[in-house]
């Protein structure tokens, strides 16, 4: 998608502001790119450069997108990162006043978490046939990201020595960066250990490397390849929902809290900054609750 070359100017500038400012991920600084590039595409008919604009434009091309199907809350993302992108600018004197100023956020919901059920978790994690290397791996991968609740970037961008097998934790480097340590549990640890020892090997092809999970190209596993071999293994499992990496990390918090995990543990596993991030969660576990209740007391 081509841009105006001033235009792209000033888009490289503030991601490279915002990576120093806040140590962003890649993903966010391509979605951030990705975002300001539309818009800058909806105003070359209009006649005016991003640091030209009113108001009016600001509206109109919310409208516009929202008139194109999209949701309210993709909607409100593409104004977050307006209003990012000219705070910026106002704060660097590059222009008088924010043109975001007074647009109002487009109301949306907050829909729940799409779960999966312990059982439903139970036939996903016994899909991959582990005689096969590959499916030792992935076996393993299931494991680790449901005993862990790691998002799959933190999945697949692990590395050896990020594994203490002995302690039975992982060091993860989430958003922003920040560490954390997530316990992994007997199970993954299990399977861990015996991906490690056979199939590891024989997928780097005696090519040196520190990445945990190694693709059949002895290369760090990409995030849509996972995603794939995910859906494959959901299919196969009889699982008739949508599934995706974040699938099993809402399982992950979900079902800690239905077995009585406190709040900030949930929080602290996730790597959630915020506590009110993680409380949506307690909204589906609080359901859950209230659907056994239902289905097993006699008064339900």
């Amino acid at each position: 998608m081509a841009t105006d070359g001033t235009d792209q100017l000033l888009i490289d500038a503030y991601l490279d502001a915002i990576w120093m400012e806040r140590g962003l991920s890649q993903n966010s600084l391509e979605s951030y790119g990705r975002d300001l590039k539309i818009f800058t595409e909806w105003l070359k008919p209009q006649g005016v450069n991003l640091l030209n604009i009113e108001r009016r434009h600001i509206q109109m091309f919310l409208s516009y997108r929202f008139e194109q199907g999209l949701s309210a809350r993709t909607t409100a993302r593409h104004l977050s990162c307006l209003r990012g992108f000219y705070g910026h600018f106002l704060r660097q004197k590059n222009i008088q006043e924010d043109p975001t100023a007074l647009v109002d956020n487009p109301k949306i919901g907050r829909p729940l978490p799409k779960s999966l059920s312990e059982e439903d978790v139970e036939a996903l994690l016994a899909s991959p046939d582990v005689e096969d290397f590959l499916g030792l791996r992935d076996r393993t991968m299931l494991e680790v990201l449901y005993a862990s609740g790691l998002r799959v970037t933190e999945l697949v961008s692990l590395r050896l020595h990020e594994v203490n097998l002995r302690q039975g934790v992982v060091r993860v480097f989430g958003k922003g960066s920040k560490e954390r340590l997530v316990p992994l549990g007997d199970e993954a640890m299990s399977w861990l250990d015996r991906y490690i020892k056979n199939s590891r090997p024989v997928l780097l092809k005696q090519v040196q490397s520190d990445v945990l999970f190694v693709s059949t190209r002895a290369r760090q596993m990409a995030r849509q390849t996972f995603w794939h071999r995910l859906k494959r293994h959901a299919k196969h499992a009889g699982i008739n929902k949508p599934v995706s990496p974040h699938t099993l990390r809402h399982a992950f918090a979900t079902h800690l809290l239905n077995h009585g995990a406190d709040l900030r543990v949930v929080q602290l596993l996730l790597g959630h900054s915020d506590l009110s991030t993680t409380q949506i969660y307690t909204h589906v576990a609080n359901s859950r609750m209230k659907a056994l209740h239902a289905e097993h007391h006699p008064r339900g």
